[in-house]
């Protein structure tokens, strides 16, 4: 729990005050004297007895009792410093905006231990060090500039970067976004982002809680923590957008199997997003365009009427909204539509886009909202397009749209793109609390990405049943590496995930033993592999269509002397379309499960979703609707589809099987053969790391 006097001091002590508003300790000072904050406010600076009109004390020994205190002092005297607060002082509220802690050397990262030992020794609460600080509706806590415009309905926001902050205030301020807090956890010695979360979920009241949450992130310390409270403040009707920064250093690792080369961190970050219900977004003008549409009534299908007076940019959206799986219905035949034409002038246009032309005026605009609004059921939120060639005033469009955003149950997206020319009209526009997004485009691609986002998983999920008795036994009495065929086709077995029959013969009179019972022949070819090498085609271990006994022991003896090869697997061939599930543990996420088309094309096209487990057969289901290749799977060309039922199933079956069993490390099911008929693995390896 966060202090509640990190929240709400009473008292605050700016420790290095400066006259200097350049200098953090300076500006740090200015920003909480020009802040609501209306309790007392102490300076600490041994060269000074005034800083700013306020009083300033030679030493924090002589302060009196204090909240809440703001260290901008060399990091060498802040240990000292923290210790007379918190034991002598009553302090309970830190802020460190000092830097030379952990991110530095050894001897900060000792430092900041001691601090933040401290701190916790008395039950405060720290943000930072190394960071531009906190603020909220009741003080200004930082030494960064500008200081947005505080509402307790604007967006609470927590990053990892003060820098990054700054960039993203300013460009979500110059549109009209309004915040409620934001915290700049800095190197997040005690207090992380995730920290945050849980406090602002711990204490969200739907009355009186902002319903917006912005983060910026270089790190996720404890993802499961981050999937937690995410989760629920989302499902108390919260919206959460969010940037994970640093996903390409890790690149695409090189491992063992095809699930290792997929298993980025990026890929985790999607996996964990996409389960808690968080928007990604890339970059800072998507993450505020993101923010600025939750901050409008919820679209609630994706049918959009684009409302516009230039071509172009209309043009350009509807390309945007029909690519990120939006609609832009056609009203053209819409018996509403020649009343509502009749009303705007020659040559305009309601075949949505409704183009009323650069002379259109604010009646018009007013005629067409209204139509939308009460005539076009097939319409479920607008975009209007307004600017201005800076031939006349755009306010009166403006007023109207604002009203009309007032009254109408649809929600009204406003692109004003005229920055320059109308200014003046598009600041008094925001100073009414209204949002402008001035690029169409980008617009566009945030209402996809909010629509698209699914509601979080539920956190208790039912899974099919397995033998989990079974698995452990067999788990607990493998060691740690590449399982034997016979240890993990009892795994496969116990979990009930569908497998070719097969036999491992290392001696010739074996495989001529098998071939015959099974009745090789050419209605029942065989399929020969070889067993030790990693890559069984790389190295030509792999034979399909064996039709005769001369064959299977010509190829018998060609593979056993394979490199490598101790064995050679032999089974029945299946027929149908290649797919592929694997699972991958991350020591911080967990398990990832991957699935999409397999065989080789795994390696060429990646064409896989990825989900943290527990995943279940349905949310598996809608996930293959997602592939590139989602049409293969459902038969193209006189090709059979593959039972999407049974392959869902088959996903939900691996998901139960690794959380019955954390020990397996990497995991790969490739290919899977898929037909109306099963989907059954025909090659398998799974790694154990206890």
């Amino acid at each position: 729990m966060i202090n509640p006097k990190l929240l709400n001091p009473q008292s605050i002590v700016i420790c290095g005050a400066s006259s200097d508003i350049h200098k953090p300790g300076g500006k740090s000072l200015k920003n909480l004297l020009e802040s609501p904050f209306n309790g007392q406010i102490y300076a600490v600076n041994p060269k000074e007895t005034e800083v700013q009109g306020v009083k300033c004390y030679a030493n924090v020994n002589d302060l009196p009792q204090v909240d809440c205190a703001i260290l901008c002092i060399a990091a060498k005297f802040c240990a000292q410093t923290v210790d007379v607060l918190a034991k002598e002082k009553g302090c309970r509220g830190f802020i460190i905006v000092s830097a030379g802690f952990s991110e530095e050397n050894e001897e900060g990262a000792a430092i900041e231990k001691h601090i933040v030992d401290t701190i916790n020794s008395v039950g405060g609460s720290l943000i930072g060090p190394n960071c531009t600080g906190f603020l909220n509706t009741n003080y200004s806590g930082c030494f960064d500039t500008p200081i947005p415009k505080l509402d307790p309905k604007g967006v609470d926001f927590i990053t990892g970067s003060g820098a990054t902050a700054v960039f993203i205030k300013e460009y979500g301020m110059s549109n009209g976004l309004k915040f409620n807090s934001v915290w700049a956890v800095g190197n997040s010695a005690q207090l992380g982002i995730e920290d945050v979360l849980e406090h602002l979920d711990e204490t969200f009241n739907p009355e009186t809680s902002s319903h917006v949450i912005m983060l910026y992130m270089e790190k996720i310390g404890d993802p499961q923590r981050l999937l937690k409270h995410s989760r629920s403040l989302i499902n108390k009707g919260c919206h959460i957008a969010a940037i994970k920064s640093g996903g390409s250093a890790a690149g695409s690792r090189a491992a063992s199997s095809h699930t290792g080369a997929l298993a980025t961190n990026d890929a985790a970050v999607d996996a964990l997003f996409q389960k808690a219900g968080i928007v990604r977004c890339h970059n800072r003008q998507e993450l505020t365009t993101v923010c600025g549409v939750f901050m409008h009534p919820e679209i609630k299908g994706k049918r959009c009427a684009v409302i516009t007076h230039a071509g172009g940019p209309a043009v350009m959206l509807t390309d945007v909204l029909s690519n990120g799986g939006m609609e832009v219905p056609s009203l053209k035949e819409h018996p509403a539509s020649p009343a509502l034409l009749a009303k705007l002038f020659g040559g305009s246009s309601v075949g949505n886009p409704i183009d009323f032309l650069a002379t259109g005026t604010a009646e018009q605009l007013g005629y067409i909202i209204d139509t939308v609004e009460n005539e076009y059921d097939e319409i479920d939120f607008s975009v209007v397009i307004f600017g201005s060639p800076g031939l006349f005033s755009n306010k009166e469009v403006y007023d109207l749209l604002n009203e009309k955003m007032k009254t109408c149950k649809k929600p009204i997206f406003p692109v004003l793109p005229s920055i320059i020319n109308v200014k003046d009209e598009i600041a008094d526009f925001i100073a009414k609390g209204r949002i402008n997004f001035p690029e169409e485009c980008v617009l566009g691609n945030a209402i996809c990405k909010v629509y698209n986002t699914p509601k979080p998983q539920p956190e208790n999920v039912e899974l099919p049943k397995i033998d989990v008795a079974r698995i452990r036994a067999t788990v607990d009495r493998c060691k740690d590496g590449y399982m034997e065929i016979a240890d993990y086709n009892e795994l496969l077995d116990a979990a009930g995930i569908s497998r070719k029959k097969s036999v491992e013969v290392s001696k010739k009179e074996d495989a001529l033993a098998f071939a015959k019972e099974v009745g090789c022949s050419k209605d029942v070819p065989l399929v020969m592999k070889v067993v030790g090498p990693l890559h069984k085609s790389d190295v030509g271990g792999v034979t399909l269509g064996v039709k005769d006994l001369d064959t299977v022991a010509k190829e018998f003896d060609r593979l056993i002397v394979i490199p490598e090869t101790y064995a050679v697997e032999m089974y029945p061939m299946l027929d149908g379309t290649d797919v592929y599930i694997g699972a991958i543990r991350d020591p911080k996420f967990g398990h990832q499960i991957f699935f999409g088309l397999g065989g080789i094309f795994i390696e060429v096209l990646k064409d896989v979703q990825s989900a943290l487990a527990p995943i279940t057969a349905a949310e598996a289901k809608e996930m293959l609707t997602k592939l590139r290749g989602y049409k293969i799977l459902q038969g193209v060309r006189g090709q059979e589809p593959v039972n999407l039922d049974l392959y869902a199933d088959q996903v939900a079956r691996v998901s139960a099987l690794v959380q019955a069993a954390p020990e397996i490390a990497e995991m790969d099911l490739n290919p899977l053969l898929g037909n109306p008929r099963y989907v059954t693995a025909v090659d398998a390896r799974i790694r154990l790391e206890k």
